[in-house]
């Protein structure tokens, strides 16, 4: 597998916030979203290739049991599945940070974290109109959605920068179709310092309180200064 980084930290966004666990970031993705904090893992792919077994060694060098695959798209690495699998057989719990625009196929997992971009997520004129062309037509899948919300504990992340994405949200929402609980929707301010993100937290925090979702911090950018934790 082509791997970017593996480390331990705390998870920075979500429900488990806060919680002490081991990333596996995967290198490779098949988006290419504008405001992308982690290109070396999707714009420009950087890493090492890595055998499952390696993996799994690294992995349980460390204390947590929680462990996050994520990327880029960890759905479009090769060997996921053998990967989650012997994590699984590890007694590790799995949360897997995923654009799900790739349907789960069995996937051993306890939290499907989905993170569908909104439109706000397009690429600018840095990428070829046959780049911006494949993300648009990938970036929402509802069907696929519904398949991992049908199968998977879940939670749908999504990055919000201004008041009309946030109106996107129910419109696209309703074509997953069945019931999602408004506190499963959590909603993560766009940006990548802290200035950013303070200046867009008191009307997105309303916003939450207005429509019962869930205000997602980025917990990691505080603390850290960089992207570690997501």
């Amino acid at each position: 597998m082509f791997i970017s980084e593996i480390f331990h930290s705390i998870q920075g966004e979500g429900e488990l916030t806060g919680v002490p666990s081991v990333f596996v970031r995967t290198s490779g993705c098949n988006l290419r979203c504008n405001w992308c904090d982690t290109p070396y893992a999707s714009w420009q792919p950087e890493g090492v290739e890595m055998p499952v077994a390696d993996i799994v060694r690294q992995v349980e060098q460390f204390p947590s049991r929680h462990v996050v695959l994520t990327g880029g798209e960890p759905m479009v690495a090769k060997d996921i599945h053998e990967l989650a699998d012997a994590l699984r057989e590890k007694g590790k719990h799995i949360t897997i940070e995923t654009a799900a625009t790739i349907l789960p196929e069995g996937i051993a997992c306890d939290l499907a974290s989905l993170s569908p971009k909104l439109k706000n997520s397009a690429p600018d004129a840095r990428l070829s109109d046959a780049w911006r062309e494949k993300h648009e037509k990938l970036r929402w899948q509802p069907e696929v959605i519904r398949a991992w919300i049908e199968r998977y504990p879940f939670q749908l992340k999504f990055v919000v920068a201004s008041a009309a994405d946030a109106e996107e949200i129910p419109l696209l929402l309703r074509e997953v179709r069945g019931h999602i609980p408004p506190e499963k929707i959590l909603l993560m301010p766009e940006g990548t310092s802290m200035t950013v993100l303070r200046q867009r937290d008191e009307w997105l925090v309303e916003l939450c309180k207005q429509r019962g979702y869930r205000y997602c911090q980025r917990l990691h950018i505080g603390l850290f200064g960089n992207k570690r934790g997501t």
